[in-house]
């Protein structure tokens, strides 16, 4: 393959994947996660969400 086709051929797949990325493709089923699984409810069901901490362990267990 010639580095022309390479560069193409990678050209055209970054802007495939930007398409997608920004949900250009919805109208053919194709679409991130994120722009049709949205759960704002979930946001709502939490119980004290403040009293979570992240804690480091010093020591991985073995």
């Amino acid at each position: 393959m010639s580095a022309r086709r390479v560069l193409v051929l990678l050209l055209v797949v970054n802007l495939g994947y930007f398409a997608w990325s920004r949900g250009g493709l919805a109208m053919f089923g194709l679409e991130p996660a994120r722009l049709t699984e949205t759960e704002p409810q979930r946001l709502q069901q939490q119980v004290r969400p403040q009293m979570l901490r992240i804690q480091q362990n010093p020591q991985p267990r073995p």
